[in-house]
């Protein structure tokens, strides 16, 4: 479908559930596809950070991908991420994506190698005249190891390489300063916000929406702190992300001492998406440790403080 200029409101980062033996599960991810729509979002993030998208082969990237344009059905617009490594690995799966129906493609500066701002714009340029599809860039330092430039991300969204921007940095200061600078130069630029806690911050600084791995459990909550935002009703907005703070917490559910913070909160998302009835295993990608039962009832508690079951 035609993507709106800017995209505003809720764009949750899907989950890829998977199998017992790590297939990509088509018939969980068309009914949690089905649910998050019926719920009120504003559009679909797959293969992300929460998609476990580099845990994933090609082939099952595209598995899912697929299932889930074809679930949305062009009621909501499809954003694909075609994280990799270097330029030439973005567009094949950039070619993928578009194949598969996707509406824009998100994709990270390249990593592993380390690169110059220079080569970092001329990347996304790349990819941009690669497929045609509108290209976001996701800042995503902890996991890039690099923020991206304030003024190449300006020049970009100048020149209409980038349609939009998923701020992951943490950085609130800079999120900030990139805001005031891009309003009266790029009006039609879109900003989300990965920072899941801080959305009502984030809306309230002029972000048009967010992108919370924490909406594949609660999209309506993020959905209604959205609508209250735009209507300026900041004390509702306010509400609904402390609510929405305090369930949070069942990403905490693992045991640190056996499992790093990335498995215990994909693994929460997972685990209780499970608990929820929308999708049937709560698997997560190898090598990631899964969540034992003593985890798995925090998470189970954390929901029931939260009056979603």
């Amino acid at each position: 479908m035609p993507l709106p200029t800017p995209l505003r409101g809720v764009v949750p980062p899907v989950i890829t559930p998977l199998t017992p033996a790590g297939e990509v599960d088509t018939a969980s991810l068309r009914r949690l596809t089905e649910h998050l729509i019926t719920a009120g979002v504003h559009g679909l993030f797959l293969l992300g950070s929460s998609g476990e998208a580099a845990y994933l082969t090609d082939a099952r990237r595209l598995t899912a991908l697929e299932a889930a344009v074809d679930a949305a059905a062009g009621r909501v617009p499809v954003l694909a991420g075609v994280i990799d490594t270097t330029t030439a690995r973005v567009l094949d799966r950039a070619a993928d994506a578009a194949r598969a129906g996707a509406d824009a493609l998100v994709a990270t500066a390249p990593f592993y190698t380390r690169t110059h701002p220079v080569e970092i714009a001329a990347h996304f340029r790349r990819v941009r005249e690669g497929t045609g599809l509108p290209l976001f860039a996701y800042d995503i330092p902890a996991a890039v190891h690099i923020e991206l430039p304030r003024d190449v991300v300006l020049d970009l969204a100048g020149d209409g390489t980038l349609a939009g921007l998923k701020d992951s940095s943490g950085d609130d200061g800079s999120l900030r300063r990139l805001l005031v600078e891009l309003r009266p130069r790029v009006p039609g630029f879109t900003v989300l916000t990965g920072s899941e806690l801080t959305v009502d911050g984030a809306l309230l600084a002029g972000a048009d929406g967010v992108v919370p791995g924490l909406g594949n459990v609660d999209a309506a909550g993020y959905v209604r702190l959205h609508a209250a935002a735009r209507s300026g009703d900041w004390a509702a907005a306010r509400a609904e992300q402390d609510r929405l703070a305090a369930l949070f917490a069942l990403t905490d559910a693992g045991d640190p001492a056996l499992m790093g913070g990335s498995s215990s909160a994909l693994g929460a998302f997972k685990a209780a998406a499970h608990l929820l009835g929308l999708i049937d295993c709560p698997a997560t990608a190898a090598p990631q440790v899964p969540l034992d039962e003593r985890a798995v009832a925090r998470v189970r508690d954390r929901l029931t403080e939260a009056g979603l079951l």
